[in-house]
């Protein structure tokens, strides 16, 4: 039997085992996807503890930055981006490191805008803030602005965008007071952190990306119902670089569809038993 994981701490409110084994049911794959809490200390003997029945993991933070030197491969989007979020058995039983969320970013906002972007914002300076980045950069951005709460947190996020192939030229301004620009504007920051002077800074972008999925909708994505922004969701970007791992896991191309309809009935539900509640 396929045996694969999501690893974390916190992992309890991970979305992945819902997305993953929903897919297994709509394709027929036999298989176990479970959720482990597990932080950076205790990763390295986590993994030396697996068998051979266990074919691929999943990692959230705090590991996506840790495991790189854990693994004898790293692919090259996540030497790139600086952290893997996907672990793939190889032959030899060893571990390949990946990064689904750079390709899964490009691929959520292609679902949703066709468009050429020239230059966007990013708001937030994280390791969603660099994979996001670099996906806009795929995507052809050759300006790049960041908005972060103190510029010397958006060092590594920085330096990752200076090593994509089309270095993007990368401004750096703070969240109080700097206004989005550019056609994007991407969102990684808490929806606590989203007020009203900041959405209203971010009013001009024909398209806002939203990578938080719950609470819904987060100040910044109901800002777009009233300007008629084109909106992608964290849900999308969630269901997308998932879709990239249970490929990579299986073999198999992922059910989309099946796999995002499981995410939003999840979410309405969790919305439904604790409304307002992270997850």
């Amino acid at each position: 039997m396929l045996r694969c994981a999501v690893l974390g701490d916190p992992i309890a409110h991970s979305l992945s085992p819902v997305l993953h084994r929903a897919g297994y049911a709509a394709v027929g794959i036999q298989g176990e996807y479970d959720a482990h809490r597990v932080d950076e200390l205790g990763l390295a003997g986590f993994l030396e503890g697996l068998d051979e029945s266990w074919r691929g993991l999943s990692l959230t933070m705090p590991l996506k930055r840790a495991v790189m030197a854990l693994v004898p491969e790293v692919s090259e989007v996540a030497r790139l981006a600086g952290g893997a979020n996907t672990l793939v058995r190889r032959d030899d039983g060893s571990w390949r490191a990946d990064n689904t969320d750079v390709p899964g970013a490009v691929a959520a906002i292609r679902e949703r805008y066709v468009g050429s972007p020239a230059a966007a914002t990013v708001l937030g300076g994280g390791a969603t803030a660099t994979s996001v980045g670099l996906a806009l950069a795929d995507l052809g951005v050759g300006e790049l602005q960041l908005l972060v709460r103190s510029p010397e947190r958006a060092a590594e996020t920085v330096a990752a965008l200076a090593r994509h192939p089309r270095a993007p030229l990368v401004r750096v301004a703070t969240l109080a007071e700097g206004r989005a620009t550019g056609e994007v504007v991407v969102s990684t920051i808490p929806a606590a952190a989203q007020t009203p002077d900041l959405v209203e800074r971010c009013a001009g972008a024909a398209v806002v990306f939203e990578v938080v999925y719950h609470p819904w909708p987060t100040p910044l994505a109901a800002g777009t119902h009233r300007s008629g922004q084109v909106l992608v969701g964290g849900l999308d970007l969630l269901v997308h670089q998932a879709a990239l791992q249970f490929a990579q896991f299986t073999g198999v191309e992922a059910p989309l569809t099946a796999m995002r309809r499981a995410g939003e009935e999840e979410l309405a539900a969790r919305s439904a038993r604790a409304p307002g509640d992270a997850g």
